[in-house]
């Protein structure tokens, strides 16, 4: 979950650089690398979520 965190504020940050600086070469990198972090992060929110709940309420 402390993943989850990070990539949560890392992707929409990484998202507002690329779009701050589209006329650089980095601008479409970083723009994929924001994406990825961002469904990274909904991922990793899921699967914690899920153990957690998996260990509160399944014998």
């Amino acid at each position: 979950m402390g993943i989850t965190v990070i990539l949560m504020f890392l992707g929409p940050t990484l998202i507002y650089i690329s779009f701050s600086n589209q006329e650089r070469v980095l601008f479409i990198p970083l723009l994929v690398l924001g994406i990825i972090s961002c469904c990274s992060a909904i991922y990793l929110a899921y699967r914690g979520i899920n153990t957690i709940l998996d260990s509160m309420f399944k014998n």
